[in-house]
């Protein structure tokens, strides 16, 4: 009934021990000034900048920002950067290609011992400078990858005191499992900052002038076999940046008075209990991808029939099976890799996916009234969320309306069958489940909660209701 979320529960460890010891996409690069076009590290943040970083986007000044998104996805912000051997493409939506590849490389795969040489070429971002002093990161990328090709992401942080952190390897990447095996690399570190699976996180944030993310830039690197014709499309790529102070409960947010529910598939992952061990240990803890294969049907796509004939025939639901496989990361052993799921969204025509926060019930009314449901990531013990029947470590839903009260109308993907999927939580204990840093676990002991993380799978051409929506929730 859960996501297999080690990575948060290591990160808080990691924390402790410290503490002890649309596009969904971004501002263009001259319209913000927020972008770079060298690799410098921001100057050191001025005495009182982590505790005030600026006004709410709303521009009421209440409460400091805590997000940051910035997201290519243009042509002109593929222009922009470093390239080597990198081209942008223009056309219905606009990428990054291998031109002439800068060079060959070889790769062993650590989960297979397949030794391969590979074309790369690569293209590094424009350092963006982030509007909120950061402790935590979270990439997203968006790809076309067909066989014989993959592609890998790094991040390298800027810090606060004005130096800069290693490229760290975000994930290495392909739609398919017949060239490489889909992987995160866990446990990177500098002494400063570490990667847990999906997040990067400054190792020791608890003070207020402690260490923080600054800045940042983005490496892609598009592999290919030797001599290939063509090689992957990068449609959308960027980071996810956050600040959210430690909380154990959070404000409420008014609810708005309306009624709206979508009409989002249903999907139960226990439905596939025992199928596909391989994958997770199968069903049971197959919430995320069944979650992502909810949104991305309800956007009108499914895979194709060629796609599904390696599933069971006797297997209800099998796209649910083609999800897991397809989310599948082989270091984490779990189909719970953030980005991995925003990735595989993506591989259907015409969608876009990022994985981000969200600071408020406010801001998934505003994404729900422009059509767009969400997928939340909460945990918490069996007694604090009304109706669900479980407690969990880590667990992702989806957000498919409100009602009239405000209560929250989701589908839980952690039923009996998919005719039970559908629930109704009460809105104060759904939110502070949900947007909470830290809890209490069974044990009494402190662990970390999401703080607001979501998936957003939209349109790579929103409408003009959707587009304000994101805007407003901070991610356009």
């Amino acid at each position: 009934m859960t996501a297999p979320t080690p990575r948060r529960a290591l990160l808080a460890v990691a924390l402790a021990a410290a503490t002890a010891a649309t596009v969904p996409g971004g501002r263009a690069s001259a319209a913000s000034g927020q972008d770079a076009a060298e690799p410098a590290a921001p100057e050191p943040a001025t005495p009182g900048r982590d505790a005030a970083p600026g006004p709410a986007p709303d521009g009421g000044g209440a409460a400091a920002r805590t997000v940051d998104n910035r997201f290519w996805y243009a042509h002109a912000h593929w222009q922009a950067g470093t390239h080597r051997g990198t081209a942008a493409v223009a056309g219905a939506r606009p990428g990054l290609e291998i031109a002439t590849p800068a060079g060959r490389t070889e790769y062993t795969d650590p989960h297979t011992a397949r030794k391969t040489t590979w074309e790369y070429a690569t293209w590094t971002s424009p350092v963006h400078r982030s509007t909120v002093p950061a402790t935590e990161a979270i990439a997203s990328w968006n790809a076309g990858t067909p066989a014989g090709t993959w592609i890998q992401t790094e991040l390298r942080p800027a810090y606060s005191d004005g130096a800069l952190g290693p490229w760290y390897v975000m994930g290495r990447w392909a739609a398919g499992d017949g060239d490489i095996r889909r992987t995160s690399v866990d446990g990177q570190t500098d002494g400063r900052t570490t990667v847990w699976t999906d997040t990067l996180a400054v190792d020791a944030p608890v003070a207020a002038a402690g260490l923080r993310i600054t800045g940042w830039q983005l490496r892609l690197t598009l592999h290919r076999k030797p001599g290939a014709g063509r090689g992957p499309t990068v449609w959308l790529a960027g980071a996810m940046v956050s600040g959210v102070p430690d909380r154990f409960t959070v404000p409420a947010a008014a609810p708005s008075g309306a009624a709206h529910e979508l009409k989002v598939p249903r999907y139960s992952q226990e439905v596939h209990a025992g199928q596909y061990p391989e994958y997770d240990n199968g069903g049971e803890a197959w919430c995320s991808p069944t979650s992502s294969q909810m949104i991305i049907e309800y956007w009108g796509r499914k895979p194709s029939a060629s796609s599904l004939a390696w599933v069971h025939p006797g297997y209800a639901d099998p796209q649910v099976c083609h999800a897991a496989r397809s989310t599948y990361d082989a270091a984490y052993k779990g189909c719970g890799n953030w980005p991995f799921n925003a990735a595989y969204a993506a591989t259907y025509p015409g969608l876009a996916g990022v994985v981000t926060r969200l600071t408020s019930l406010t801001d998934l009314e505003t994404l729900v009234r422009a059509g767009i449901p969400a997928i939340t990531s909460q945990s918490f013990l069996a007694g604090e969320l009304t109706g669900a029947g479980y407690g969990t470590a880590g667990h992702l839903m989806t957000v498919i309306g409100f009602t009239a009260a405000g209560d929250v109308i989701a589908n839980d993907p952690n039923s009996a069958d998919n005719a039970a999927v559908r629930r109704v939580y009460r809105r104060r204990e759904w939110e502070n489940v949900w947007l909470r840093t830290k809890r209490r676990n069974a044990a009494g002991k402190t662990v970390s909660g999401s703080g607001g993380v979501c998936y957003l799978y939209a349109p790579c051409r929103p409408n003009a209701d959707q587009i304000r929506a994101l805007r407003e929730v901070g991610v356009l």
